[in-house]
């Protein structure tokens, strides 16, 4: 009995222990800043939210600092009013310039930054999104949004590191959004071997062919009969030969 409970008081620490970890696997990596919606198509415009969850169980967020991607510049970046925030927009020179609806733009949002009145934040076990709009997307597979976050204990949690496709997801992700390339326009020209459309013109020419030709072999027809009969009657007025 006493080697029965033993084995049972191990695998029920060895079950424990395995669940604790699977746990805290899970749980930053639902927990992380994100941008939703995570696909867009490249050369579009788009609204996207910043999704930020509060990890700490004693401190509140109170600053959210978000880094456009230098090598993707976006020429159009406006926010949406966050009830108890205000935002702070950086600009930086780009070069080539960037084109949009025909202006050459040198000046591009490289951040920008949320910052919670006194007393507010996003609380222990909330979250908060930060809507922006963002276009036209730049032709590239994806942005990078470094973000830093700002607890009201001094704790900074920083959201920095870029995922790689086909490995494990880093500790501290960055929001990524994913682009892809716009549709292809379905061409206008015929497909190969179909039929060429059929001209009206073509149409009134032949049967006005068919008309002159019907008209002229009525014709001839006609001429044939009044021959035949001239012939006939001058065969009926020649005197017959005597034997």
């Amino acid at each position: 009995m006493i080697r029965l409970r033993r084995s049972a008081s191990a695998a029920a620490l060895t079950l424990a222990a395995v669940t604790a970890t699977v746990l805290g696997l899970a749980g930053p990596a639902a927990a992380h800043v994100t941008v939703n919606p995570k696909e867009a198509t490249q050369g579009s415009y788009g609204r996207f939210a910043v999704r930020v969850p509060n990890e700490s169980d004693t401190a509140s967020t109170v600053k959210i600092e978000v880094n456009l991607p230098e090598n993707a510049p976006v020429g159009s970046v406006s926010t949406m009013p966050v009830p108890g925030w205000t935002v702070a927009v950086e600009k930086r020179k780009v070069d080539p310039p960037i084109e949009v609806h025909g202006s050459q733009l040198t000046e591009a949002v490289s951040k920008l930054t949320w910052t919670a009145a006194a007393g507010g934040g996003v609380k222990p076990g909330e979250f908060q999104e930060f809507p922006i709009s963002l276009g036209p997307l730049p032709q590239v597979d994806k942005m990078v949004f470094k973000t830093l976050q700002t607890y009201s204990d001094g704790n900074v949690s920083r959201w920095i590191e870029e995922p790689t496709p086909g490995a494990e997801e880093p500790e501290n992700p960055a929001p990524v959004l994913t682009l892809t390339a716009a549709a292809a326009s379905p061409s206008a020209a015929p497909a190969a071997g179909a039929p060429a459309a059929k001209d009206d013109d073509d149409d009134d020419d032949a049967g006005s062919t068919a008309v002159v030709l019907g008209v002229a072999g009525l014709l001839a027809g006609l001429g044939g009969l009044a021959l035949g009969g001239l012939a006939f009657a001058r065969t009926r007025r020649e005197p017959t030969p005597k034997s």
